[in-house]
Order: C-alpha cells, then structure tokens, then sequence
C-alpha cells in the first residue's frame, strides 16, 4: 500500500495512535521540516541536535504511557463540549486555580465542576465562553476559530552567531522545549522561576521534565525583592535570547522590558496562546490546538487528536524563529501565537479515522540528554 508523505509522517510521528485519528493537515511532516532546519543551523554553529520534530509530537505520551479518550485530552485536564451553537469548545481546567474559578464562570454552585461546565456549556455560544473565559483567566478554545498568519523571521543565509546565553522565563512544554534545542545547538541556558508559581511541569512524569532541561541551571526569585529584580535586569541584559510563555504584562510586572531589550539586540521570543495582542487571553496545548481546528470527528462527535500537539509545534517554530534572527544579527521581538503555528499547519485535507487500519506507530521518546 502507498500512502503519501503527509499520512507518513502522522503514522510515524506516534501521535495517530494516541487517538486512532491521523490529524488534518501537515503538522508532522511540517515539524520534521522545522526540526531538519534546526540541525543544518545548529550544525554551522558547531553542534549536532538530530532530533525527528515529527515523534517530538507525541513524546510527552511516551514517557507518561496516556493516550487519547475521544473528547478527553490525552493529559486529562481538557474536554471538548458541546455549546449553544454546535460544537464545540474545549475548556482546559489543569489548575486547582481552575476548579475555584467554575463556580465564578456559571454563576452557580458547580458540586462536579466538569459536569457543571459541560451544562452551562450547553445553553451559551462560543463567544459567549471565550468571553466569559477571557474575563476569569480560563482556557478555553472554540474549535476552528484559528489565528492570525504565522510569521517568523526570513529564512535569510545561514550566520555565525551562535547564543551565548538564553535566559528561559517559560514553563510547561513549548518554552522548554525550545530552550533544550537551543542547549543541544551549544546555548548555556538559565531556567528561571518565581519562588511563589515554580514550572506546573515540575509536577508532571519526572523523566519528561529532566529531558526538556538538559543544561541544569536554574534561579529561584523573589519577584518583589528588588534584590532579585535587580538580578534579573542583569541577566537580561548579558542574555542573547529570552523565551517568555506568559501574558505579556507578567514580566513587566517584574520590571522587564522586552521592547528595551530587543532595542539592546537580544533575541526575546515571546510565546502565547493567540498573540501578544489578545495577550489577556490564556491557552494551553490541547484548548489552543482545537481552536486552530486540529481535530478529528467520529460520528457526531469532535475529538483530540494528539496530546496538547501546539505545543511541541510551537517549541519547534519557535527555535527556528530565533535562530533566524540570531543568524540576521539579533534584536528581534517573535510574536508567536500557539494558535497561529498550529493553525499554520492546516492545509485542508480532513482528519482520517485509522480504524481498522493502516496501524500506527506508537510514541517514542528520545534518551534524556546527559550533561
């Protein structure tokens, strides 16, 4: 049998067996051209990273053994319902923070916070729920609503100018990610965290954290110590990149610029859901990556496709994205929507139910790095 490359790439990614659905689009065999790129650049800097961004994709699930369950995130912590106008909206509760935050949005005792949501859900558009969800600080994604072009720095002649040091501000998987190829590309990266939010990732399968941070240096701050903040401006200052994955307003909460630094010549890659302009409105990987429309429908019913899949898709366009710019010299502010990545990588083929055939690869995962 021959299948084409697209449907390859989904096979050999290990993501279609997580839910049976080889997922629309070209995110594989577009991941695998990201990651092919990131290793010619990384390559003229001196150093190999040889990874295969299409089983990235699905690495997550290779260490924790998840896998999909229809309109259940592989993760658990996202669902996919029904509203007023169809489906559907994906609502993502992966924080004690976010179960609080139920009875707030319905208005209501929600005594089973999923089955509460689901309800209310049901008698409210999709508007309507982003709104609300705007508001509270929920994540929560309304299937196809997409984003706007993905751009990323020209793809101009390979430089020399390899990172001396990135200074990684971000937490859970897109940031990280980015951060440990550019540490495999020969990046010293500092990891930093506040003293009162540490990396939600930390509570995660321990062998997943270590491998998205191969290079071991971490600080701790007190982000209302001026003692620490002064410590910050430092280090952001020496810093060749900064990866950021939060609202934008957090860091200059902490009295970090990032439009002064880009000014200076770093590098600052700035990583939200649906864009520093909507940069109130939280995401994580599974709501985002429905509201890009990768999905699959079986029967009546829309389901995920892959575990929280734009944010390995954002880890890669990102990395690319700032070896771009360090190759062009430095001093770029990337805008980089997780939303528009994976909406990107739509080309309007349909998602396809694998049942009963052909078989699908199951996740891999790489070997943790030692350093």
């Amino acid at each position: 049998m021959i299948v084409d490359r697209r449907i390859r790439d989904w096979l050999e990614s290990g993501v279609a067996a997580l839910s049976g659905f080889v997922p629309p689009g070209r995110g594989a065999t577009q991941a695998r051209e990201w990651s092919a790129e990131i290793e010619r650049r990384s390559a003229s800097w001196g150093h190999h990273v040889g990874v295969d961004g299409a089983r990235l994709l699905a690495e997550r699930a290779a260490f924790t053994g998840a896998t999909g369950d229809g309109t259940v995130s592989v993760g658990g912590a996202c669902r996919l319902m029904q509203c007023a106008d169809g489906w559907g909206v994906a609502v993502s509760l992966p924080r004690p923070s976010d179960l609080e935050l139920v009875e707030a949005m319905i208005e209501g005792p929600a005594p089973d916070p999923w089955a509460s949501v689901r309800h209310w859900a049901a008698t409210h558009t999709g508007g309507e729920i982003i709104e609300r969800a705007r508001l509270l600080g929920l994540a929560i994604g309304y299937l196809g609503e997409g984003g706007p072009p993905l751009r990323l720095p020209d793809d101009c002649l390979h430089g020399d100018r390899p990172p001396s040091l990135v200074v990684d501000f971000s937490a859970l998987w897109a940031g990280p990610l980015c951060s440990s190829l550019l540490a495999l590309a020969g990046a010293r990266v500092v990891k930093v965290e506040s003293v009162d939010r540490p990396d939600g990732a930390r509570r995660g399968d321990r062998r997943f954290y270590d491998l998205l941070h191969p290079f071991g240096e971490s600080l701790i701050v007190d982000p209302s110590s001026a003692l620490d903040r002064a410590r910050l401006a430092a280090l952001v200052r020496s810093a060749d990149v900064v990866i950021e994955a939060s609202r934008p307003r957090a860091l200059a909460g902490w009295g970090l610029s990032a439009e002064a630094a880009v000014a200076d010549g770093v590098v600052w890659l700035s990583i939200t859901a649906h864009g520093r302009a909507n940069g109130d409105r939280i995401g994580f990987g599974d709501d985002v990556a429905v509201a890009a429309g990768l999905a699959g429908l079986r029967g009546r019913d829309y389901v995920f496709v892959g575990d929280a899949i734009a944010d390995p898709l954002t880890g890669l366009a990102g990395t690319v994205a700032v070896m771009r710019a360090l190759d062009t010299g430095g001093g770029h502010l990337i805008d980089l929507s997780m939303c528009s990545v994976a909406h990107s990588t739509l080309d309007g083929t349909a998602a396809t139910d694998l049942q009963p055939s052909p078989k699908p690869h199951p996740p891999q995962a790489r070997p943790i790095p030692r350093t």
